[in-house]
């Protein structure tokens, strides 16, 4: 071998050795980025966490956690299910009572800005909100153990502790969408994500409740369940204790009278602005003809003769997987969806919520079983694909509400838009049991809920032709003109008030780690 060829060979094996070596290479790269990108997916929400903590205060996150997600998420769920079935099995009712009487137990969510204002304006012993937090938890527990502890109750002492219950809850819910609507004012490029915040609270504590209320109303009883709300009634005592207020001194209670009257005006100046009131109208709107007939669905998948008749553990379980469909809903508006514009997000949200009530229609017409779809599978499917488009179009309407806020009376108009929403539901409602009595809807004849089913998809359909109302701005961008958003007026109660509201640390400050 000449030694050219020697150095040919030697070479060839060089540059082979270099492939070699700059494949490896390549190929490390490629698992470090890989790695990379597994680790940065799962410290993503614990930074989103951290980032929402060191600009907003970790003590916001702290108490929308309790409410959102102990208060409204778990607790909301067990009573959700123990409600249902205590209707039904220990007082009796027909689907069309229960319906109404469901709408009765909502009444305190319509009359939240009477919440609002109380805080604001009427101070107990020097005091704005550690008084109404530790007297919200305190009706809950009361409430709630009388139900609990009292067997054979008539419906309407059993109406009258639901809704005290129903009011503990949102009295609490008021204080911290104060805090919402003021720090969306405050920091409006993170108004979507303290939305984002309040649904993943609020989903994730209702995928926990929902997991254990069909197993706990099957153990306990829908009577025991309602003894252990008083736990998250409990937690909300314990935010009012915890909480750091300071009082204050020589308080002028004969300007009451004004202060509430100052704040009536206030917000019925706002309220005549076009760009308020329409976006108000579309609101209570969408709800409003978006009939619910929820009572009637739950009375044929667990009592009629040709339905499904899944068992409480079974309720409980789909419930917890539409659940993660609320989640999946509050995650994807987060990461995909938060930049576009309202108008066109609730085209696309209201339109597929119409649509999606037909997997009801195919489940009480038996369609599923002919193509060879289980029922459980079925249903499951519905509930989460029902509840992730919900999610969807509530998520934008929340944050469209908090932008509509002026300054100086955030909390108090923040909660009279989601009372103008609650009056929409209450309105869907009661329209549901009237239609479930004209179609004759009963605890044993649901010959004609197809047809209900029918109308309540169509109706779903009708907001498209006043989504005019809503603004086509970007969600980032302030919504009110600019002299009222640049108005510092405050009705009787200052503006800093809730600045100096901290709760005192169970754990080292994160801002000071």
């Amino acid at each position: 071998m000449g030694e050219e060829e020697k150095l040919q060979i030697i070479h060839s094996e060089g540059e082979e050795a270099k492939l070699q070596i700059i494949h490896s290479e390549d190929e490390e790269v490629q698992e470090s980025e890989h790695n990379n990108g597994i680790c940065s997916s799962i410290c993503a929400p614990v930074n989103w966490f951290k980032m929402l903590a060191m600009e907003l205060h970790w003590n916001f996150v702290f108490s929308v956690v309790i409410v959102y997600g102990v208060s409204q998420g778990l607790g909301g769920a067990f009573s959700r299910i123990s409600t249902e079935y205590y209707m039904k099995d220990v007082q009796k009712v027909q689907p069309s009572e229960s319906q109404v009487y469901s709408g009765i137990t909502s009444i305190p969510w319509m009359v939240k800005p009477l919440w609002g204002l109380l805080t604001d304006a009427v101070p107990i012993l020097g005091y704005r909100r550690r008084p109404y937090f530790l007297f919200a938890g305190s009706l809950g527990v009361v409430s709630m153990l009388f139900l609990s502890l009292h067997k054979n109750l008539h419906i309407v002492l059993a109406l009258l502790s639901l809704t005290a219950g129903s009011a503990a809850v949102a009295i609490a819910d008021v204080t911290v969408d104060a805090c919402v609507a003021q720090n969306s004012g405050s920091h409006p490029s993170l108004a979507a994500d303290m939305q984002s915040l309040c649904a993943l609270s609020s989903s994730i504590g209702a995928l926990v409740g929902f997991s254990l209320s069909g197993i706990l109303v099957h153990l306990l009883g829908p009577m025991g369940v309602y003894g252990l709300l008083s736990i998250p009634a409990g937690l909300v005592i314990l935010v009012g204790v915890l909480l750091k207020e300071s009082p204050t001194h020589n308080f002028a209670y004969q300007q009451v009278n004004q202060n509430l009257t100052d704040a009536a005006k206030a917000m019925w100046n706002t309220l005549k602005c076009p760009e308020v009131w329409r976006p108000c109208l579309y609101m209570y709107l969408s709800f409003a003809v978006s009939v619910d007939i929820q009572e009637g669905m739950f009375y044929w998948a667990t009592d009629a003769k040709g339905g499904p008749h899944f068992s409480k553990e079974y309720i409980g379980y789909i419930s917890a997987v539409a659940s993660i469909g609320s989640l999946l809903g509050a995650i994807l508006y987060q990461y995909g969806l938060k930049d576009h514009s309202f108008r066109d997000l609730l085209f696309w949200t209201q339109l597929l919520f119409g649509l999606s009530g037909m997997l009801d229609l195919v489940l009480v017409l038996r369609l599923n079983l002919k193509i060879g779809i289980p029922d459980y599978f079925f249903m499951v499917m519905d509930a989460s694909v029902t509840q992730l488009v919900g999610r969807l179009k509530w998520m934008p309407l929340l944050v469209l509400s908090s932008k509509l806020c002026p300054p100086g009376i955030e909390g108090t108009f923040f909660a009279l838009l989601m009372s103008i929403d609650n009056t929409g539901l209450l309105t869907s409602t009661w329209f549901g049991g009237l239609l479930l009595h004209v179609f004759k809807i009963t605890r044993t004849k649901f010959h004609n809920l197809w047809l209900a089913i029918l109308i309540r998809n169509i109706l779903r359909i009708t907001p498209l032709f006043v989504l005019f109302l809503i603004p086509r701005s970007d969600p980032n961008s302030s919504i009110l003109p600019d002299e009222m958003s640049d108005s510092k007026e405050t009705t009787g109660t200052s503006a800093t008030q809730n600045e100096n509201i901290e709760l005192v640390a169970l754990v080292l400050n994160m801002d000071t780690r």
